[in-house]
């Protein structure tokens, strides 16, 4: 009787102890919060060594898990606000208010500084479609391009649209090279946590229809000069806009990292040098990058497999 009730006893308390011994396995989340955590120590020195002001803003669109560096923080875009100005485009063209292939002649005087290629056409005689003129806004950046779409579709429609979306801090207030506006303040801002969220509304659907969403990716991932790209793999789609003024270096986008794709913003400010500012958003998209192409390629718990994999099992 005495060794029967002595098995019973031991057996209850092997049934308490197996929970806690379950429990103490790591979940293979959690590997996956070390990599975040890695990668906000990254950031974290870029924005040590930065002699400047650093913002930053990551979603991961698969999980939603997010990393966020002052990125309520108000800052200039420059060039990065036509993101929000293509979009509205593309919405008035869903809308039937206009159509991407409606034709446009350049005229001499939508020609301000910054107008790129827009400066060696042919004033009266080029035209092109509303879609290659905003072509010209995304890729080259062109200033010119950039004024006449705004023009087009209302800068008071783009904030409407901003509004629409609850990004209240993200502004269009001034064309392009109008220093009179930014002398008196009416600068271009955002925060890097808006621009996130203006792209992944984007992103799924929340602004365009499938047909069109796809298109204004298509176009925004267009070949440019940019930061965020800069030393990721150049068959990677990365859907992003960079902007440049002085003591400022911006870039947002969208990376299509496999299965685990997902949104950048960084954004700097009051730099001593601007150099310094692209290096620091090539670093942190560097750093974003390595840990969101692994999470895309492995299994939860970190093993790659790729088709040439001839290691021992």
């Amino acid at each position: 009787m005495l060794k029967r009730s002595f098995v019973l006893a031991s057996l209850i308390m092997i049934g308490f102890a197996a929970p806690s011994m379950t429990s103490a396995q790591q979940n293979p989340q959690e590997k996956e919060q070390i990599l975040w955590q890695k990668l906000a120590t990254t950031v974290n020195e870029v924005d040590r060594n930065l002699d400047g002001v650093l913002a930053v803003a990551i979603l991961d669109l698969s999980t939603e898990q997010k990393y966020l560096l002052h990125a309520d923080e108000v800052m200039p875009t420059a060039s990065s606000i036509k993101i929000a100005i293509l979009a509205e485009l593309y919405r008035q063209a869903q809308q039937g208010k206009l159509k991407l292939t409606d034709f446009y002649t350049l005229q001499s005087s939508d020609l301000v500084g910054g107008s790129g290629i827009s400066s060696v056409l042919t004033p009266g005689a080029t035209r092109l479609t509303l879609r290659d003129v905003a072509g010209l806004m995304i890729s080259v950046s062109d200033n010119s391009a950039t004024n006449v779409i705004i023009d087009r579709v209302g800068m008071e429609n783009v904030n409407a649209l901003l509004d629409s979306l609850g990004l209240t801090h993200t502004r269009l207030r001034r064309k392009m090279m109008d220093l009179k506006a930014a002398g008196e303040g009416r600068e271009n801002i955002a925060t890097p946590r808006e621009m996130m969220l203006l792209l992944e509304s984007l992103y799924r659907g929340k602004v365009l229809n499938k047909q069109m969403t796809e298109d204004f990716f298509n176009l925004l991932s267009v070949h440019k000069e940019s930061y965020i790209p800069r030393e990721l793999p150049e068959d990677l789609k990365v859907a992003n806009k960079p902007g440049e003024l002085e003591g400022v270096r911006n870039d947002s986008g969208i990376v299509f990292t496999g299965k685990r794709p997902y949104v950048i913003s960084v954004m700097t400010t009051y730099l001593r040098r601007e150099r310094d500012g692209g290096e620091a958003i090539i670093k942190i998209s560097n750093a974003a990058y390595q840990m969101f192409d692994r999470l895309s390629r492995a299994s939860e718990y970190g093993r790659v497999v790729s088709p040439h994999d001839t290691g021992n099992p």
